[in-house]
């Protein structure tokens, strides 16, 4: 213990570190950038009814009104600067999730250069403020109750160190009827998370000494954010209002017995509703000296835990260690930030405002998708690392695939009963009939050089486009079974159940009739194959222009546009397939060598 000593004996300025630091810290403030990067700052948190705000009024020496109705209700950031003359100024820094034209409307709104700043002119700005922001009551109806948009108050004069606060509203656990509302009390405790769940700021909880410490919700959430309690600083209200006989408890929590803090505990003496009647006469601090000064118990405690005084030196120098030991991570998250946001800025290309630009940079990326798909029509994919991160642009290599998938498919799925190879005997030789007979229904074919190797190897790949302006296009294919066995049965059945009066041959009708009924399966299969190029084409596009065009307004506007007249080409596509095997489906042939072989057989 160093026992008890003048409380105006502070410790000296110098030697806090560089003001410079601390400016580019409130600048980065200034522009949101908090919002992506944690940056080192004091939080003043605390109950509605804890005393914070004034706390918060003997650190600042800001007059903050005593009305309810004003009471904090927005974030504000109070920065003080060392300057040869006194001046005050004030703005509003938009939240990051404000539209545009509101964060315009908000920043327009300023009051600089305000040579004093009375509780009267803060009471009528606060006001003013509530009305910029569009914050009312509850019962104003559409209004919101609070905001998270940020109240900057610059404090400029030669007496003043450099220090930066921020408060946040207090939070409550119970609603008043037309002021408050159960959202707003959520609302609330979501701001406040928000603020101290930053790692890199010193959280102040501000809680009455007259009250259980271990009932604190404040602490609770304290503690969660920072569960080893390193960046707490305990900070004890309304002394004067603690029963006889509980000091000791008071006394072991701030000389760190019990609910020990890193950073310590410190008490302040705030003034009552008696000393606030007698106006400027009235002298805080002399008060505060006075009242720790005649109490024995608070004598054994160091001058420096107790006295707003004390408080604000306090936070001086927490506020220049934790930036000076944090300002060159903080330079690291802004620069990988910087260049993260670069890069995206890169890929959308050069400016194109107007329309020179717009269509020259239309035309790069026209050229782009031209190559590219020269290249990718060619199989020439070295040349490009797109073919490689994104295989499905490799467009020969996927139609040459499925040709030969679609060739094997026909080859062992296209046919309602298979054919029986080999030439006919006239006379089979003795006990050859069987065999004969044996051949006729076996599923034996001649050798290919597609032989699939399993089933699972015939059926076509469907890719899977996503877009629902191909449903009408593409045909919903059904894989055919493999072919029957038995052809000369059944070629025996339709003949028996279809013979007249010939004599010695046969109705030729019946080869037509025949010949549709062995190509049924053609068109499953080719208009499942031509479904298949349109969708490994229609993916090739979006794949292509998500890799030449990374905005994704551009690239949907550009989708839209192509998207007629690719539908209109792919319908070509589906009715081409129809017409094809509509011929097909009616045989006719000029080929010599089929009526030759007909006439041998």
């Amino acid at each position: 213990m160093s026992g008890n000593r003048d409380m105006d004996d502070h410790p000296s300025s110098q030697g806090l570190g560089d003001p410079k630091l601390l400016e580019i810290i409130d600048k980065l403030v200034e522009l949101n950038i908090g919002d992506t990067v944690a940056l080192p700052q004091l939080l003043v948190v605390g109950d509605q009814s804890s005393g914070k705000s004034s706390v918060l009024e003997g650190i600042t020496g800001l007059p903050f009104p005593r009305d309810s109705s004003l009471c904090t209700r927005f974030a504000t950031q109070i920065t003080f600067r060392r300057a040869a003359h006194t001046r005050f100024n004030l703005s509003i820094i938009p939240s990051q999730t404000t539209s545009k034209e509101e964060a315009a409307r908000l920043r327009d709104w300023k009051l600089d250069g305000m040579k004093s700043l009375n509780r009267k002119d803060f009471s009528r700005i606060l006001d003013e403020v509530h009305n910029v922001m569009g914050i009312s009551n509850a019962s104003a109806g559409a209004k919101k109750s609070f905001s998270d948009d940020v109240l900057k108050i610059e404090v400029i004069g030669p007496d003043q160190q450099h220090l930066g606060v921020v408060d946040v509203p207090g939070i409550f656990r119970k609603i008043t009827e037309g002021v408050t509302t159960q959202s707003d009390m959520a609302s609330v405790r979501a701001m406040v998370e928000r603020y101290m769940a930053n790692p890199r700021s010193i959280i102040m909880a501000v809680v009455p000494a007259n009250v259980d410490i271990a009932t604190q919700e404040i602490l609770e959430i304290a503690k969660f954010h920072d569960p080893a309690e390193q960046r707490t600083l305990g900070v004890l209200t309304k002394p004067d209002l603690i029963d006889k006989g509980a000091e000791d408890n008071v006394l072991d929590l701030i000389q760190g017995t019990t609910h020990t803090l890193s950073l310590g505990w410190s008490m302040v003496k705030n003034p009552g509703q008696q000393d606030l009647k007698r106006g400027d006469d009235f002298d805080r601090h002399a008060s505060e000296k006075a009242f720790f000064g005649t109490h024995e118990i608070w004598s054994k405690i160091d001058n420096d835990k107790i006295g707003v005084d004390s408080l604000r030196l306090r936070l001086v120098e927490l506020l220049t260690a934790i930036v000076q030991k944090e300002f060159k991570h903080v330079r690291s998250d802004v620069m990988q930030n910087l260049k993260a946001s670069e890069k995206k800025l890169n890929a959308l290309g050069p400016s194109r405002e107007t329309r020179e630009e717009q269509q020259k940079y239309l035309l790069k990326l026209a050229d782009r998708f031209q190559s590219m798909t020269a290249n990718a029509l060619e199989a020439r994919y070295a040349g490009d690392n797109a073919f490689e991160s994104t295989p499905r642009l490799r467009l020969a290599t996927a139609m040459v695939t499925r040709n030969e998938l679609f060739s094997n498919d026909v080859w062992h799925r296209g046919l309602t009963m298979r054919f029986v190879y080999g030439k006919p005997k006239d006379k089979p030789a003795e006990g050859e009939n069987e065999k004969q007979k044996s051949s006729s229904d076996s599923d034996e074919a001649p050798p290919s050089s597609h032989d699939p190797q399993s089933e699972e190897d015939m059926v076509p790949t469907r890719y899977q486009v996503g877009d629902d302006d191909l449903d009408d296009i593409l045909y919903n294919e059904r894989i055919p079974a493999s072919p029957d066995k038995g052809i000369m049965k059944w070629m025996e059945k339709v003949y028996n159940s279809s013979r007249g009066y010939e004599m010695g041959t046969f109705d030729v009708s019946l080869i037509p009739f025949m010949w549709k009924q062995q190509t049924l399966k053609w068109e499953d299969l080719a208009l499942g194959y031509t479904s298949d190029i349109i969708s490994t084409v229609h993916t090739y596009i979006r794949d292509l222009l998500k890799e030449i065009c990374q905005e994704d307004r551009v690239r949907s506007t550009l989708l839209s546009v192509m998207m007629d007249p690719l539908i209109e080409r792919y319908k070509r596509a589906m009715d081409q397939t129809r017409s094809i095997l509509e011929v097909e489906h009616n045989p006719m042939t000029y080929n010599h060598y089929f009526a030759e072989n007909l006439e041998k057989w």
